[in-house]
């Protein structure tokens, strides 16, 4: 019942949608970072400008290994940059600094969504580790206590989708946030922020793509559960 049946095709779907979204930042991020912004600053450049700019201190900015690996760390207040971005002085790069300043301005603000999802953080990590052996657990075996470690599975699992929903609002302000700082400052120009837009917003489907693709991963264990206590 668990390992093969019809549900798979929603697990398939949602791996679809992912991939698809993956191919298209790659492909928008690929086509802007061979065009040179006009400023000619780096992305750990713009970062520091932008930073500055907002009136946050404090923040390092540090290489991290690999291909769009951008992130910000709140609990280190460290800006980390990935070898693609960095060094680059292309459209593309200082888009992606700038969205990851974004994160830095939200949590100088004390922005609510992002609160909440470092607040969400250890008990997601939690959960995702626990999810799936309760909820094998709890469809193979048989009795009450099956169904007690099928509930508690399917509410761990629901903690991930929880947080990929909370973490929408936080990308896509920080993406806003980016582009009106960029602007802001003059460090682009509105020919170049159509671009960065586009960058931002193909990132920005790879988490939508993510949330709907957790959404049919408990879609599809709700299903499991129900033909089970029938």
């Amino acid at each position: 019942m668990f390992f093969y049946d019809w549900t798979y095709i929603l697990v398939i779907i949602g791996a679809l949608l992912s991939m698809l979204a993956q191919a298209k930042v790659n492909s928008t991020f690929n086509r802007y970072s061979r065009i040179g912004s006009r400023s000619g600053m780096t992305g750990a450049e713009a970062a520091g400008k932008l930073l500055n700019s907002a009136g946050i201190g404090g923040i390092a900015i540090r290489r991290v290994p690999g291909h769009l690996t951008d992130n910000y760390n709140p609990g280190t207040s460290v800006l980390n940059l990935s070898d693609s971005t960095i060094g680059s002085t292309s459209i593309a790069a200082i888009g992606v600094a700038a969205h990851e300043c974004g994160h830095a301005m939200q949590h100088a603000e004390q922005y609510g969504p992002l609160v909440l999802r470092s607040v969400l953080v250890p008990a997601t990590s939690f959960g995702q580790k626990i999810a799936w052996p309760l909820i094998i657990a709890g469809l193979l075996i048989r009795g009450d206590f099956a169904r007690i470690l099928l509930f508690a599975g399917i509410i761990a699992f629901s903690l991930a989708v929880l947080f990929s929903l909370i973490t929408l609002p936080v990308e896509f302000n920080a993406s806003n946030r980016a582009v009106k700082a960029l602007r802001a400052t003059g460090m682009m120009n509105e020919e170049e922020l159509v671009g960065v837009k586009k960058v931002l917003t193909a990132a920005a489907l790879t988490y939508v793509a993510g949330f709907a693709a957790a959404v049919l991963s408990l879609l599809r264990i709700l299903l499991l559960a129900n033909r089970r206590n029938n």
